[in-house]
């Protein structure tokens, strides 16, 4: 059966296992979202998947086809039933590789087939009737059927049920004396467990609350029932026969395919889960338009996923924003009043750029965003005295590292930089990176302190976190489009905790 792909739309192309994650991820707090999406998914190891943007455009249409088709309840459910199904079979699998007693393996052996046949089974039933519109699950479908309906894959299902059901027909005595057990053939002998039942009946006194507990049924066989279980075999030699050539024959019954599917579908399956909820409580979540030439982008009602799933029980308390950038519009430049939401802001406009390039629905109710070669960021770093230079020098260092590497095609985002050195050397060294952005046409996200830049070009456009009109001490968290006024409320924060001077010399004299 020949290699289909749930993430590219032709099979000759795979992520990197040994994929790292991205330089900006921290900075953008996508590693707290990645971590998350795999929680529960370890065994599937996903995290190489979330790491890899893809660069080009088909690719994200075709796993965006794909997200359209499991947003329909109905295919999201059955391929979670199947997922759930295949669990069991690594279990059952993992199990069999610790089993010692032969007949003991070889009997979890034919149930992890008979688990394997009918999911597949299922799967293709299911598959038949969903109404699939996407390439990628089509041609699964197509190919789950002709191997669901291959003569090989009929008699593996058929040599499964034949040998599961003569199995489940055997019956046989056991004879217990000190410490000597024997097993006999069954010769019709009175099963004693009903007459005790119907010795103990008259003693019934109605309904009465149930101290019964349920025990698991436990897969390890001690010594004893191994020999059991060894002279049953002995007592039905053709059976046990047939059950040792249905394991040697059918060691790898599993098709890749099916295995592969199993894991690249979890790509889906664990984003949506994870952000149907936040849908249920009123965020939205859209497919965004991509595009490798155009830069004109923009989104409406945006948020930052990594702060929704983290208030994922509050959500009210999420703050969505837009933004846009038209025409020759480049660079947008952040200011206003510290705890404003504005680093938050500069971090969603990375999120959004990445979770799209990995063709997934981003945050926001519409979006038009960039398909971009890479994400440079420029966040605060603590001083590392090891390195024998100070955090300027630092900073410098790691912005000409962004410009030696960055393209007309990169998205640069920084998080006020410069802000160790004095106003006026920060001004001017802002301004030499700005022209170096300019020049490179990059799309770029600036937080600042410095209104100055927002009027730098044409190609900047300025945006301010807000305050409440009737307590400026309060933030809004909206980050709106508008020239930069310049005012950082210091006065009124002072005047909140009674910091003025005037409070401060009241303190001091009292």
């Amino acid at each position: 059966m020949n290699p289909i792909s749930m993430l590219f739309p032709s099979a000759d192309h795979a992520v990197a296992e040994n994929a790292q994650p991205p330089a900006y991820f921290d900075d953008l707090n996508l590693n707290q979202v990645v971590d998350w999406l795999t929680a529960s998914k370890q065994e599937y190891n996903l995290k190489a998947y979330y790491y890899t943007a893809v660069q080009d455009e088909e690719t994200i249409q075709f796993r965006q086809e794909i997200v359209r088709d499991l947003l329909e309840e109905t295919t999201l459910t059955r391929l979670q039933t199947f997922a759930a199904q295949m669990v069991i079979l690594r279990r059952y699998r993992k199990l069999i590789g610790e089993l010692v007693h032969q007949n003991h393996r070889e009997g979890w052996f034919l149930e992890a087939v008979l688990v394997y046949v009918r999911a597949v089974i299922q799967l293709a039933q299911d598959l038949n009737d969903a109404e699939l519109r996407s390439r990628g699950l089509m041609a699964f479908r197509q190919a789950l059927d002709a191997y669901a309906r291959s003569s090989e894959f009929q008699r593996l299902v058929d040599e499964a049920e034949q040998l599961k059901q003569d199995l489940s027909a055997v019956r046989y005595c056991i004879l217990i004396k000190d410490t000597t057990v024997k097993v006999r053939p069954y010769e019709g002998e009175a099963d004693y467990s009903i007459e005790v039942e119907k010795t103990f009946e008259k003693f019934k006194q109605g309904a009465v609350k149930d101290y019964l507990i349920k025990l698991n049924i436990v897969s390890s066989m001690n010594h004893v029932e191994a020999q059991i279980l060894d002279l049953v075999a002995r007592l039905n030699p053709e059976l046990f026969d047939r059950l040792h050539r249905f394991y040697a024959d059918h060691a790898q019954f599993a098709a890749d395919f099916i295995l592969a599917f199993d894991r690249e579908i979890q790509f889906y399956l664990a984003y949506l889960e994870t952000i149907l909820p936040l849908m249920k409580s009123g965020l939205k979540f859209c497919l965004p338009v991509v595009s490798r030439k155009n830069k004109a982008v923009n989104a409406v009602d945006a948020f930052d996923l990594a702060l929704a799933i983290q208030l994922r029980e509050d959500t009210a308390r999420i703050v969505p924003n837009d933004f846009q950038l038209m025409d020759k519009e480049r660079v947008i430049i952040v200011s206003g009043p510290n705890q404003g939401g504005k680093t938050t802001f500069a971090r969603m406009f990375g999120q959004l750029h990445h979770l799209a390039c990995l063709g997934l629905p981003v945050p926001g109710r519409e979006a038009r965003l960039f398909c971009f070669d890479d994400i440079f960021t420029h966040f605060e770093r603590e001083e590392d005295i090891r390195k024998l230079r100070g955090k300027l020098n630092e900073e410098l260092a790691r912005m000409r590292q962004i410009f030696e590497q960055a393209t007309p095609n990169s998205l640069i985002i920084l998080n006020e930089p410069f802000n160790s050195t004095t106003l006026k050397d920060a001004l001017f060294l802002s301004r030499k990176i700005m022209q170096r952005i300019l020049e490179l046409d990059s799309l770029c996200v600036w937080v600042t302190f410095l209104t100055e830049l927002a009027s730098a070009a044409e190609k900047t456009v300025s945006m301010i976190s807000t305050v409440d009109a009737e307590d400026v001490a309060r933030r809004t968290f909206r980050i709106i489009r508008r020239p930069a006024d310049g005012l950082a409320y210091a006065i009124t924060i002072a005047e909140k905790h009674r910091l003025t001077y005037e409070k401060l010399k009241e303190r001091i004299q009292a």
